[in-house]
């Protein structure tokens, strides 16, 4: 047999995705990705499945775009089906992902719902262990993030529906989905290098990456005894809707993440394989962890 050459097969991460700036093409909460350009990159058409997840049974917030959306067509195309959530105005992004889950041969389901309400957090569980005939990965991923260089301009309401849709919605989705978890089973916050390495514009929403950290670490030793890990992934700078949103200063898209060692913004598709690897039994050995995907900006 001819011995492939592994050279063709290496991608330079300097220069294997988009390296540009990006235009101001500013988004209402909670943005499209659809009507993004360049639009974000979420393996639609490069993941690869091994089989990894095979019979696994998934519930994705955050799931219609993004890192979300990355993580869904992966768990896909390793053979697991998949219940998505996201927000009633995100359902053009939803509904395209969900074409992507059924040409990988796997069942898909869209609840779309806000995560600030407490009762639908319960409803969306229990709805999605219905759907699915079980649950055994919980993949976190859904935020919120607005952009203020004042703390005396921050408003109580912004706080409230930042620390509501990132902190206290883990402990709702995961009190509800702890009875349907089986031993072997994954649970998946999404935190950020802002826990690390706060931007001065982005107090609230840095302090909410933080408690996520604090949380998944306490979570992931309080639920080994029942064989259930809990991991959390640290997203550097990455293309996706929320930065065309209030998530960036005016101006600031034109350099997005050209400050870090590998001199660009990442895409949501080089998430997906951190995310699988967590949700999977290769990762057995692994909980109260976090993962660093941040382009060479540190995270400890």
């Amino acid at each position: 047999m001819e011995k492939k050459n592994t050279k063709e097969q290496l991608k330079n991460p300097l220069t294997g995705y988009y390296t540009g700036g990006y235009k101001e093409q500013p988004q209402p909460s909670p943005g499209i990705q659809q009507k993004m350009q360049p639009r974000p990159d979420c393996g639609e058409e490069s993941y690869e499945g091994h089989q990894r997840l095979a019979g696994r049974k998934a519930l994705i917030t955050g799931g219609d775009s993004g890192i979300g959306r990355a993580a869904a067509i992966a768990y896909a195309r390793e053979g697991a089906d998949i219940v998505l959530n996201y927000l009633p105005e995100e359902q053009c992004d939803a509904e395209e992902v969900a074409s992507y889950i059924e040409k990988a041969g796997r069942k898909v389901f869209l609840i779309p719902g806000n995560l600030e309400d407490e009762n639908f957090c319960c409803q969306l569980v229990e709805e999605a262990n219905k759907k699915l005939g079980g649950l055994d990965i919980l993949t976190l991923v859904a935020g919120y993030q607005k952009s203020v260089d004042d703390i005396e301009k921050i408003k109580t309401e912004d706080i409230k529906k930042t620390f509501t849709t990132n902190v206290f919605s883990l402990f709702w989705l995961i009190k509800a989905a702890i009875p349907y978890l089986p031993a072997g089973s994954s649970i998946i916050t999404t935190s950020s290098i802002q826990a690390f390495q706060p931007n001065p514009d982005l107090l609230d929403y840095a302090a909410t990456k933080a408690a996520i950290i604090a949380f998944t670490r306490g979570l992931g030793k309080q639920l080994a005894s029942k064989g259930i890990r809990v991991n959390s992934v640290a997203p550097g700078p990455i293309w996706t809707p929320l930065q065309v949103t209030e998530a960036q200063p005016k101006g600031k898209l034109a350099h997005f993440g050209q400050s870090t060692p590998l001199q660009r913004a990442g895409q949501p598709v080089e998430l997906a394989g951190t995310y699988v690897l967590l949700a999977s039994n290769e990762s057995s050995y692994t909980t109260a962890e976090v993962y660093g995907v941040t382009g060479g900006h540190h995270t400890n």
